[in-house]
């Protein structure tokens, strides 16, 4: 999940948590019952470029998965940015 991202809109954290329940080898079913999520609502989830923080958080955990990680680097790197750095 290497994905060389430079904004916000290269982001679409809904493929980004598909792929990663693809990798992990887990059901969406399975992610629906760790989150208390609908399947349905799981489907319309990986077709959005955004998500709910909350929901985000509860699927970090279940996925024991860093989501947020990848917008906190690109914060990083526009301030660096912005400084110069």
């Amino acid at each position: 999940m290497e994905n060389k991202v430079k904004t916000t809109e290269d982001v679409h954290i809904g493929n980004m948590i598909k792929d990663e329940l693809r990798h992990q080898g887990r059901t969406i079913t399975w992610l629906s019952a760790q989150v208390n999520c609908t399947r349905e609502n799981l489907y319309k989830v990986f077709r959005r470029p955004w998500i709910y923080t909350d929901l985000l958080f509860d699927i970090s955990k279940a996925l024991n998965h860093d989501f947020f990680k990848v917008y906190s680097e690109l914060y990083e790197k526009s301030k660096s940015e912005e400084t110069g750095n």
